[in-house]
């Protein structure tokens, strides 16, 4: 089966980062596609490749470490790192001996920045980009995204057809580059399943010598239920015969596998009545889905279900979007004691703070904008708009900063590609 080559909009970024840095590291879950940008970037700027799922090579390099890196000639891609950290400090060696920008392309499918070695031998030598799966704009080629229009607080007013049971599809088929074209629900599905077995059984136990590796699956199970929901790790940890410790360490893993992820209460110190608790978010709708067996059928009649399976996509949409957008875009959620709440606030370094709201409906009333009007009034100055993503055709002002805008708007919004 062919695998089309989607255009990865953080290629820019990674080759800037290659022009002046000496080691940069390209990491995210395996399968996203980082292999494939690394050998497209490699062969335009001629850098050899190397694959450390090769156990042969591996076992060389686990040897003789500094040997292998001596010994290399030119630029190099050395992918799936995280197999040998070994590296890490022959890499340092060398690049002491020569920092020339974009000596070492590294790629990860582990956030090898916890390995103690790397941190401490590679720091200020080495800059990381983080690949996420597709974005919607990748996949349908549709511009840069809408980050900048959102903090921008400008957006046109047009009206476009509803996505409809459409985006229920979009949610179920996730980002993954191969499960996009296999021809059925079912094959999609499939490819999930074996893609967590695979990890669990091959990456993960590298990773961390771990005796209950049947419990990940069921870990990850019980998360993805949890998903645009505050961390309850006493409600996840429940069904294991294990310490709620054990299980917190089994979970960092799977964050530490770029599987889930955690966003954290936005604060202020105007904001003394806050929930602190985190959220929990899957790293792709499609692999949720998969993981709770979920189809765009039953979607169709768990509007509570597909509620927040779809704040998790929004969430990943705009994460992506981050990824190649200029300026530097922190992500948190917001409650307060008074049952307030925004779905995901976006802060820029620098100033600025955009609230997002999700709807899985296709009306909408005054009466939603009540978190975002609540997190305006504790910005402050700081507040730039706050949106309101629903699946109707227009976007409707509410009044000069916040706006219901239709979620095929997050993809479609814009072909401008700067930042601030």
């Amino acid at each position: 089966m062919h695998v089309k080559n989607y255009p990865r909009l953080i290629q820019a970024r990674l080759e800037e980062t290659l022009d002046d840095t000496p080691v940069v590291l390209l990491h995210g879950p395996r399968q996203c596609g980082k292999t494939t940008l690394a050998q497209k970037i490699g062969a335009q700027r001629g850098y050899t490749y190397f694959s450390f799922d090769d156990a042969n090579l591996v076992a060389a390099v686990e040897a003789d470490p500094i040997g292998f890196i001596d010994r290399l000639n030119g630029k190099v891609i050395l992918d799936e790192v995280q197999h040998v950290p070994e590296l890490f400090s022959a890499i340092k060696q060398s690049v002491d001996q020569n920092r020339s920008p974009g000596r070492f392309l590294l790629t990860g499918s582990a956030n090898v920045l916890l390995l103690p070695k790397l941190s401490d031998s590679l720091a200020g030598r080495i800059e990381v980009v983080q690949l996420r799966p597709l974005s919607r704009c990748e996949i349908e080629c549709s511009g840069a995204g809408l980050i900048q229009s959102l903090f921008d607080n400008h957006h046109r007013i047009d009206i476009q057809p509803k996505l409809g049971d459409h985006l229920m599809t979009q949610v179920v088929e996730g980002g993954y580059p191969e499960p996009l074209h296999r021809p059925t629900a079912q094959r999609k599905r499939r490819w999930y399943t074996n893609y967590i077995n695979t990890l669990i059984q091959r990456d993960i136990r590298d990773l961390a010598r771990i005796s209950n590796l049947d419990v990940l699956p069921k870990l990850l199970e019980l998360t993805a239920a949890q998903s645009a929901h505050l961390l309850n790790m006493s409600k996840i940890a429940a069904p294991f015969q294990l310490s709620r410790q054990t299980v917190a360490s089994y979970f960092a893993l799977l964050e530490q596998m770029f599987l889930l992820e955690l966003l954290p209460a936005w604060h202020h110190n105007r904001g003394k009545r806050l929930i602190k608790t985190p959220k929990v978010h899957i790293s792709d709708t499609g692999l949720a889905t998969a993981l709770l067996g979920v189809t765009t059928e039953q979607l169709q009649r768990d509007r509570a279900m597909f509620g927040h399976l779809l704040e998790g996509f929004i969430y990943n949409e705009l994460r992506r979007q981050a990824g190649w957008y200029d300026g530097d875009v922190r992500f948190y959620h917001y409650r307060d004691k008074d049952q307030y709440e925004v779905d995901i606030v976006l802060e820029r370094s620098g100033g600025g703070i955009v609230g997002i709201e999700v709807k899985a409906a296709a009306t909408v009333n005054a009466s939603d904008f009540k978190g975002l009007k609540r997190l305006r009034s504790v910005c402050g100055d700081a507040w730039c708009s706050g949106v309101l993503f629903y699946d109707g055709t227009t976007p409707l002002p509410f009044d000069d900063s916040l706006i219901a805008l239709p979620i095929r708007r997050l993809w479609q919004g814009t072909t401008e590609h700067h930042g601030e």
